[in-house]
């Protein structure tokens, strides 16, 4: 018997050593094949076009096709879902955003994956700005004046947002702690119908990614009241970011981040990383970046794991506060 179990031991030691020894030959000649970059969102959203800007230029680097994979559905989840089950062999990375690595490990209690624990970070790639707006008929021309407007009236006026537990539902719910006013949450079905009813002043307050809402900013049919961004962003030069007025919490940029399964071997993490980096210094990918108003990032593994963990905490503390929960 003690035998018997001896061989055992053997045995299954040496198949841990042969996976071992598989994974870091596989790392040396990485990669050999096309790549596939799960996108949790449908095609044609900002997600997908940081994506794909990203993974023509990721392929020719690597040397190897990297292939977008839209796995749209639940707010980020079913394709995130999909990638932390995947081999982390480095064949099927994944984008990873504010709602997918944020806002839904704070609202969903049945959530299939861990935001922190079952992946790998690789790098954030881009930030994007969000703004907040206001209809022009509302009688406030900064933020001073909105906030002592609204504090005045609780509750009658209202702000739209792309459906319960967007980014743009957690953002305005965020304001409202930080600027102890109350508005009303009107949520609808994408950003689309919700600027729309903004525009028709159906609902008075918008929160939104900068690029959707500017074209109307900047034609004087909304009036920008401030931008989460880190500095005043060029194409509007006078809107104060949240920051500067006194609400810092508000301040968090939309972003979009390279991500891959959990246990990834580190020298094909470094390899992911390099490239990615190299890319998002190209000129032609900076170009169109700010098209979308977004800005390269490429920071290191750890840093991006550390504001994963930090937007996580942020998420739960809103959805606390706001009562916000969805099944």
């Amino acid at each position: 018997m003690q035998r018997r179990n001896m061989l055992r031991l053997i045995a299954a030691s040496s198949a841990v050593l042969a996976a071992g020894l598989s994974f870091s030959a596989a790392a040396e000649g990485y990669p050999t094949k096309p790549i596939s970059l799960v996108v949790p969102f449908p095609a044609g959203g900002t997600t997908d076009i940081v994506a794909r800007i990203v993974a023509d230029k990721l392929g020719q680097e690597l040397g190897q096709a990297v292939v977008v994979d839209n796995r749209g559905g639940a707010g980020g989840s079913i394709g995130t879902s999909f990638l932390a089950k995947a081999t982390p062999d480095g064949y099927t990375i994944g984008i990873a955003t504010a709602s997918t690595h944020g806002i839904n490990p704070a609202i969903y209690p049945r959530l299939q994956y861990d935001a922190t624990k079952d992946f790998t970070t690789i790098t954030n790639l881009a930030s994007v700005p969000n703004v907040m707006s206001i209809h022009p008929s509302v009688k406030a021309n900064d933020m001073k004046a909105f906030i002592a407007l609204a504090q005045s009236q609780p509750n009658k006026l209202a702000y739209g947002s792309a459906g319960n537990g967007s980014v743009s539902h957690m953002m305005g719910e965020l304001f409202k702690i930080s600027s102890k006013t109350e508005l009303l949450h009107v949520p609808y079905k994408g950003v689309g119908p919700a600027l729309n009813d903004t525009l028709a002043n159906q609902v008075q307050v918008l929160f939104d990614n900068l690029p959707s809402s500017l074209p109307f900013i900047q034609g004087g049919k909304l009036r920008a009241l401030a931008v989460a961004a880190p500095k005043r962003v060029a194409a509007l030069p006078n809107v104060p970011t949240f920051a500067e007025l006194g609400l810092g919490e508000v301040n968090d940029s939309s972003w979009f981040g390279l991500i891959a399964p959990a246990k990834l071997p580190a020298d094909i993490q470094t390899r992911l990383h390099d490239a990615a980096v190299k890319v998002l210094a190209m000129p032609d990918v900076k170009e169109k970046f700010a098209k979308l108003g977004a800005t390269p990032v490429g920071d290191t593994p750890a840093q991006f794991a550390t504001q994963i963990k930090n937007e996580v905490a942020k998420n739960k503390r809103i959805a606390a506060a706001a009562k916000i929960s969805l099944d």
